[in-house]
């Protein structure tokens, strides 16, 4: 049995350091690294104004594994994904951590219960961990983009109000706004200067997060652009609605608190009350791990619990 679990801990060290190693030279903070990320970036969105020429010639210099995922069916969006997220890592970083902390996940199980059916359900788990890792920073940035993204349109407003151009309120946006917002709107503001129209610019963004308020920003800019209009009295109708709606948004998860805690505890209190017992009394539970009938009734217990998860979640999940 050590044989393996040697092969997996050879493995996951040996994916470990080419992970850390294609992400640090993939997050590097040279001006020409920055450049070429945002090129890929771009060249991979299909975003507006780069000719099919060029956008070939960016995706030529990617590297060979990246153009390998980018063509599976199950990690072609995952650049993009990793971009919504904020995380500057490459598709092929991520995935080699992912096997990485599988295998881990794999030989601690191997090595605790000496099992092969617990060893790929916990290598699945952990892969599952990874993606549910990249769920979150995705649903955090886009959380942070809507907090922050009416104060943007307020200040357009105001720059609009006092005399500048629409132009010189967007860099005003990415120098005094706080991440993402700030970044998002100042690489708007650099393709402006580059030659791409105002409008193409900020509807690229629709691309980098997956924001409502943002599809609604880039069409009124748009619009105005073709036929004009007093857009700083928009921006501010829109700057308000959004406050509200973040304002009930708060209000419900206030009153379905009680909802999401009776979830955390059904979910949390099997797990605790096995690791209890397996401490207490670790005969109690053997019958669980070494019958077969055991094993079906864990697995049928867990399914059961994702199952009572589900519909509570859906209880309280409140579209506003």
């Amino acid at each position: 049995m050590l044989y393996p679990i040697a092969a997996f801990i050879f493995l996951t060290v040996f994916c470990v350091l080419v992970a850390i190693y294609l992400g640090v030279t993939g997050v590097q903070s040279s001006p020409k690294s920055e450049l070429k990320r945002r090129l890929r970036n771009m060249a991979r969105q299909e975003t507006q104004g780069i000719p099919a020429e060029l956008r070939s010639e960016i995706t030529r210099e990617t590297a060979p594994a990246d153009r390998i995922l980018s063509r599976l069916p199950f990690t072609r969006n995952l650049d993009r994904k990793l971009d919504h997220a904020g995380l500057q890592l490459t598709a092929s970083a991520f995935v080699l951590s992912s096997a990485a902390l599988a295998l881990a996940g794999a030989a601690v199980a191997a090595y605790l219960t000496h099992s092969a059916l617990f060893s790929l359900l916990a290598a699945l788990a952990s892969a599952v961990l990874a993606l549910g890792f990249l769920r979150f920073k995705t649903m955090q940035r886009t959380e942070k983009f809507t907090e922050l993204f009416p104060d943007a349109l307020t200040m357009i407003a105001r720059s609009l109000r006092a005399g500048h151009s629409f132009n010189t309120a967007v860099q005003l946006v990415g120098q005094e706004i706080a991440n993402p917002v700030g970044e998002l709107f100042k690489v708007a503001y650099d393709q402006q200067q580059l030659g791409l129209r105002i409008s193409d610019s900020l509807g690229n963004l629709n691309e980098r997060v997956d924001s409502l308020d943002l599809r609604f920003f880039t069409t009124v800019v748009s619009i105005h652009t073709d036929i004009g209009g007093n857009l700083s009295e928009i921006l501010d109708k829109l700057a308000v609605t959004i406050r509200e709606r973040l304002r009930i948004r708060r209000q419900v998860q206030v009153y379905t608190a009680q909802g999401r805690m009776s979830g955390y505890v059904l979910g949390a209190l099997p797990i605790i009350a096995y690791l209890c017992f397996n401490v207490l009394n670790p005969s109690y539970e053997s019958a669980l791990i070494e019958d077969p009938m055991g094993i079906s009734i864990l697995l049928v217990a867990a399914g059961m619990q994702l199952l009572g998860l589900l519909v509570i979640r859906n209880i309280i999940k409140i579209q506003i």
